[in-house]
């Protein structure tokens, strides 16, 4: 945001690009503290900026040694970053193409002109030279954010000769001949006294960690020590010598820039311990990008351990662009289920400093994102193919990844649905058509609809689990916090299915069949039990209804309505909120058949009836972990006097 506010403020200011000696060419009396004012935020990208024009100039100077425009040895060119605290000043050196005089008044008194552009023209047909854009002009004068006066002292590849030119701040400058011996570009920010913290090693360090970890160039920040290796016929008590060395303090050759043969599994792991060094557990799998055509992208992506908690998101992928942290916001670029991941993505065909409903809209954008989903998509289906014992172990570290994906991208679902896997209580993994050929024969009800089954925690649904079971269901273990929306999508997409939490209904009612239980109690008896329990029981939290179940189930069974819940649930993860205000509301189910509702039809006196029917539906609020506070209390107190 700070570089786009900086462009409309400079188009805003700089009408013309017509240079007058002495003059840097703005049409105000004083540019620079705008510059303040405006990207005061965002000061620090000043580093950035002045690293990015260092590594442009040298990968410029590559690139005119690598076609023959330059002749002799180049050496092994790097970056170097000064403090000097006593002259409260802060230094990046290079030792690129540097500048002559004429370019320094050409590249930096009109602001805002690139160089890029006329290099580019000129060795257009000369080789490939997609990384040797440049950022002269208006990346430079960020720099007067930080400083009350900067210095640049030049020499470029050619014979001419150096150049220094300085300027305070205002819009007047000197540029003068200088005795510079090596070519390459210093530029000497002189630190203004509000912006000290930019003198501090621990500061400048960060700034480099954060925005230049991978540039490629080397980057130099002081020296550090070395411990040499003994010799082999070394004495026994010979100590190892230590020498001062450069302390580079990026990795110019990322493991992302490297094609997928040339690194193993340890390289990436590697890489993804450098990405995240307060991460201690390794990544699951990763997914290598690598494209040129239609659009430029390369990158790693992690697939991490990810629990059910949605919001809880430390680390997050990196966005570069030729090796130069941009951000760590990808919304907009990745698809949103994708944002689960770590890694790096880096491609110079992303718009940056542009809203995100242009970003969404963009053509390059829109197929970068296309083909990240289809190499995610295509990685997993391989893995399940490949090795799907070892893919299963993994399946609930990502499963809430993939179940997102699903549900907010319709192409990844039309690819992925067939590969999906469903989790069963007792640890077997199914597809869909895995699963359909399993239960058609048991779970398909009297209107040849295909029920499945599902817990959403086995300890606390364990009864109703146990219930299904033993009429043999397979129940599904579906425990995510999104899996209402996931499981409505697959209905919608199949009217041949429906899912059903085993605790939604009596288990008689949950698969309806054409053969119904016979009561064991008469109408009129049914109709004075239901008026003893209504008497009792609250009608505001619970719905109440006799059936006529098996006599080994349970006396009273507490159910939510599956539609009621789900649509709660699903209210709760981001959906329609007309369900959010309701009441907890279930419905208590009395087996009429349970010989407990023949005890109470006969007991005689009102206080016993009232006991036993507040025993009865405790133990089933204590099935279903609803039995809390007060009422647990009173449950418990109760159950030891009746044992007295």
């Amino acid at each position: 945001m700070a570089e786009k506010i900086f462009g409309m403020v400079f188009d805003y200011y700089l009408k013309k690009k017509n240079m007058s000696k002495g003059k840097i060419n703005v049409s105000v009396e004083n540019i620079f503290p705008l510059i303040k004012k405006f990207l005061y935020s965002d000061h620090e990208i000043f580093l950035r900026e002045l690293i990015s024009n260092a590594t442009d100039a040298t990968l410029k100077l590559k690139h005119l040694s690598s076609i023959g425009e330059l002749k002799g040895d180049i050496g092994n060119p790097k970056i170097e970053i000064k403090i000097d605290k006593s002259k409260k000043t802060l230094s990046v050196i290079d030792q690129g193409i540097g500048m002559t005089q004429e370019e320094v008044k050409k590249y930096i008194n009109e602001v805002a002109f690139s160089g890029a552009e006329e290099f580019l023209e000129k060795y257009k047909d000369k080789d490939n030279q997609s990384n040797i854009i440049g950022h002269f002009g208006l990346g430079f004068y960020s720099s007067f954010m930080v400083a009350k006066k900067v210095e640049i002292i030049t020499k470029s590849y050619k014979k001419d000769p150096a150049a220094k030119w300085m300027c305070d701040g205002s819009p007047e400058y000197s540029l003068t001949k200088f005795e510079k011996k090596d070519r390459g570009t210093e530029i000497i920010l002189h630190i203004d006294k509000d912006s000290t913290e930019f003198l501090e090693e621990s500061r400048i360090k960060t700034l480099l960690e954060k925005y230049n970890k991978f540039m490629p160039i080397p980057i130099k920040f002081g020296m550090k020590d070395e411990t040499l290796p003994l010799p082999k016929k070394a004495k026994k008590d010979a100590k190892p010598k230590t020498i001062q060395v450069d302390n580079i303090v990026n990795n110019p050759n990322p493991a992302w820039t490297k094609k997928p043969k040339d690194l193993k599994d340890k390289d990436y792991n590697e890489f993804y311990r450098e990405l995240y060094p307060m991460q201690f557990e390794e990544p699951l799998f990763n997914i290598h990008l690598n494209v040129d055509y239609p659009f430029n992208l390369t990158g790693i992506l992690y697939f991490p351990k990810v629990n059910n908690d949605l919001n809880i998101q430390k680390d997050k992928i990196q966005l570069y662009q030729n090796q130069v942290f941009v951000t760590d916001n990808v919304e907009g670029i990745v698809p949103e289920f994708l944002t689960l991941l770590r890694g790096v993505i880096d491609s110079p065909d992303i718009p940056l400093n542009v809203s995100r409903s242009y970003l969404q809209a963009d053509s390059s954008v829109k197929k970068i994102s296309n083909y990240i989903t289809r190499k995610v998509a295509d990685k997993l289906i391989s893995l399940h193919k490949k090795d799907r014992k070892s893919f299963e172990s993994k399946w609930n570290d990502i499963k809430v990844i993939i179940e997102y994906g699903m549900l907010s991208e319709e192409k990844f679902f039309d690819k992925y649905q067939d590969y999906f896997l469903y989790p069963t209580d007792d640890g077997t993994y199914l597809t869909m058509e895995e699963l359909k050929k399993e239960i058609k024969e048991i779970q398909t009800d009297k209107d040849g609809k295909l029920v499945v089954l599902y817990s959403s925690n086995i300890e606390e649904q364990f009864s109703y689990i146990q219930a299904a079971k033993e009429k043999g269901y397979k129940v599904l273990l579906l425990d995510s916090p999104i899996v209402s929306h996931l499981i409505q999508k697959i209905e919608s997409s199949n009217d041949k299915i429906t899912f059903t939490r085993v605790d939604s209904d009596s288990i008689e009612n949950l698969i309806k069949k054409e053969e119904e239980n016979t009561s064991k109690i008469s109408d009129k008896e049914k109709k004075s039990l239901e008026d003893i329990i209504t008497k009792i029981i609250p009608k505001e939290k619970y719905t109440i209804k006799l059936e006529a179940l098996d006599s080994n189930q349970f006396p009273f069974v507490l159910t939510q309505p599956e539609f009621m819940r789900r649509m709660k649930e699903m209210q709760n993860t981001g959906g329609n909120s007309m369900f959010g205000s309701m009441p907890e509301m279930f419905n208590l189910i009395v087996n009429v058949n349970h010989p407990l509702t023949k005890q109470i039809l006969k007991t005689k006196t009102s206080k016993k009836q009232e006991n036993l029917i507040n025993q009865t539906l405790d133990l089933a609020k204590l099935s279903q972990n609803l039995l809390k506070g007060e009422d647990l209390s009173k449950f418990i107190n109760r159950s030891l006097n009746m044992i007295k």
